[in-house]
């Protein structure tokens, strides 16, 4: 099992190194889980391989990706094994080439810690995993695709070449697809087209250099919350969710074209912060609409900075753009059934519950 962590201040300034603490902070507590639901396997190899405690440890990796000091720089991504103290070891060994006490008024930042499934335990195999040298976009995943052999194959086609042997990389790959085949679309509608052509089960952060300062998750089949940080009021305690009327996707194999949406199609609905005003999304130019955001694949990862939480539901897409939330859904059979907000749950348990799995979502 894996653990996804995901970090958006915006317009709420952060030194890199604070922005670096919470990412490994986080991974903190989804290490504890990890540990937890690994070392059930951890016996397994144990029985089945005779694999001792320390090369236990061998098998989890950890990771995060984070922009490079200078905006135009991209994205550093930055992946260790063993334990998160290992990485946090490796960061601060490149202290002064990350540039730590830089700030950031708006960042966003993902991190992962992985128990190796697919490939062999290496960093090459570790999360973040990315579409290019170039890193216009990472992704962090949990989860396993059943068809990641048939959507590389596609993608070495059309060129890609692939460093590791996990089936994450081709959800990287494939969202870089995407979006030389749809140049115009936004973050998320490039997400929404990407899980279309998965099969499996999946939670994923998406960040890319193409979009600064935005945020997008999705999950189907594993677990994935969000957490919302700000010292003003919430407009509501629920967020409508906004069906995208796509076709079947199955017609429409790996990024051919896929039709656009209609001319019927409702305008997104946002999730805002409360500014005692009738505003329809949050001002970049208002301090007072500071926020800090967070995707987890479980509590024990936010409770610490916050409780208020949203618990998306399968094929829930989570996009954090100029600070505004918004979910949206793949429009599918039986969608009907579904409610059609979200609500904001705000977490009355300690830390030490959460960590053991005694929450009802």
């Amino acid at each position: 099992m894996c653990g996804i962590f995901a970090y958006l201040n915006y317009l709420t300034p952060k030194t890199r190194k604070e922005i670096v603490d919470i990412l490994i902070n986080g991974l903190k507590r989804l290490e504890y889980r990890g540990y937890d639901s690994a070392g059930t396997h951890f016996h397994f190899f144990k029985n089945r391989q005779n694999t001792t405690l320390p090369e236990f440890f061998t098998r989890v990796f950890l990771g995060i990706g984070i922009d490079e000091h200078e905006a135009d720089m991209g994205i550093r991504l930055i992946k260790k094994k063993g334990k998160v103290k290992a990485l946090q070891d490796e960061i601060e060994d490149s202290a002064k080439s990350l540039d730590l006490e830089g700030a950031h008024h708006v960042h966003c930042g993902i991190a992962h810690t992985r128990w190796a499934t697919h490939g062999v335990p290496s960093e090459v195999n570790s999360h973040p995993h990315r579409s290019g040298h170039d890193n216009d976009f990472i992704v962090v995943h949990n989860g396993i695709l059943t068809n990641y052999k048939d959507v590389k194959v596609f993608l070495q086609n059309k060129g890609y070449e692939f460093e590791s042997d996990t089936d994450t990389e081709v959800i990287a790959k494939l969202i870089k697809h995407l979006h030389s085949v749809y140049p115009k679309n936004t973050f998320r509608e490039l997400v929404e087209k990407t899980i279309q052509q998965l099969e499996g089960a999946f939670a994923c952060c998406f960040k890319s250099k193409k979009f600064p300062g935005e945020c997008v998750g999705t999950r189907r089949g594993s677990p994935l919350l969000v957490g919302i940080k700000t010292e003003s009021d919430l407009v509501s305690d629920s967020i409508p969710i906004q069906f995208s009327p796509y076709e079947d996707p199955k017609k429409y194999q790996y990024g051919a074209p896929l039709p656009s949406p209609g001319p019927n199609r409702k305008k997104s609905t946002v999730f805002r912060v409360d500014s005692h005003n009738d505003r329809e999304e949050i001002s970049p130019s208002s301090p007072a609409d500071a926020v800090e955001y967070f995707f987890a694949s479980d509590a024990s990862a936010i409770i610490e900075h916050t409780d208020r939480v949203i618990f998306l539901e399968d094929d829930d897409v989570a996009a954090i753009q100029n600070g505004v939330l918004t979910i949206h859904r793949i429009k599918r059979d039986g969608d009907s059934n579904n409610p059609i907000s979200r609500e904001v749950t705000t977490l009355k348990m300690e830390i030490q519950e959460i960590m053991k799995g005694n929450y009802s979502r």
